[in-house]
């Protein structure tokens, strides 16, 4: 019987989607510190030095895919967005969706559901790949397995872009009227305008933002007031406190 159909490159596989080469790297991956391995060339062996590879490489993918993804978007947005998807609350999911938490070791006092054992296993992994295969089989593993069955990408993008829906349900329940005012519509090279628009919360002036669309930079300016809100001023109750505390800023 060929070694790849028995454990553990089957279990790994069902979970890569192809075999490991260097099956050492997948069990180091799974392996929390609380079950470390020690050998006298190496000391305590566990998943921790992968989980450090795996974060760089896995923010560097992202980062990658994001960028070609959505060629017009400015940088703030593509921050957030990869900020949603490589968050640690959203890896132990992942992990738990492609059935990483089954293989993951660990001591039984170790409680798994709070310490985030499985989003770093998740980034060890990605380390594993990248020392097994390299840069271009860890990205196609992403792409395909990662975004192909269990992030929606449009979804995450369609949550993040929408600001100025979100500014004004926030501003109807808290009586106040927010207005968008279009100030500058630059032409650029190649037929690409640069629009400026301000938004004005009860009639001052709040803040501007920038696209290369009159809605995208009604969507900057919304981004960047749900900022400022979103700083302290959120908390605050009645509405002339809430008012004032906004315009007292500008």
């Amino acid at each position: 019987m060929s070694k790849y159909r028995q454990e553990p490159f089957l279990s790994f596989y069902k979970i890569l989607g192809f075999y490991p080469k260097h099956i050492e790297y997948y069990r180091q991956a799974v392996r929390h510190r609380s079950v470390a391995r020690y050998t006298r060339q190496s000391g305590a062996i566990h998943n921790e030095r992968l989980e450090f590879l795996g974060d760089a490489m896995l923010n560097t993918i992202v980062s990658d895919i994001l960028y070609t993804r959505y060629p017009y978007e400015q940088e703030g947005f593509l921050t957030n967005m990869r900020a949603k998807i490589v968050n640690r609350n959203s890896l132990n999911h992942l992990a738990v969706d492609i059935g990483l938490n089954n293989l993951v070791l660990s001591a039984k006092h170790v409680k798994r559901g709070t310490q985030n054992i499985y989003g770093n296993a998740m980034e060890a992994l990605i380390g594993a790949i990248y020392l097994d295969y390299g840069y271009k089989k860890c990205k196609q593993f992403v792409e395909d397995r990662l975004f192909g069955y269990f992030i929606d990408l449009d979804k995450i993008a369609e949550d993040e872009i929408n600001f100025k829906s979100r500014l004004i349900e926030w501003s109807q329940k808290h009586h106040l009227t927010v207005e968008f005012v279009l100030i500058e519509d630059i032409p650029g090279k190649h037929n690409i305008h640069k629009f400026i628009s301000a938004l004005e919360l009860d009639g001052k002036r709040i803040c501007e933002g920038s696209g290369t669309s009159k809605k995208q930079s009604e969507q900057e300016a919304a981004h960047i007031a749900l900022q400022i809100i979103e700083d302290g001023v959120l908390q605050v109750e009645e509405r002339e406190e809430l008012v004032g505390e906004i315009l007292s800023k500008f």
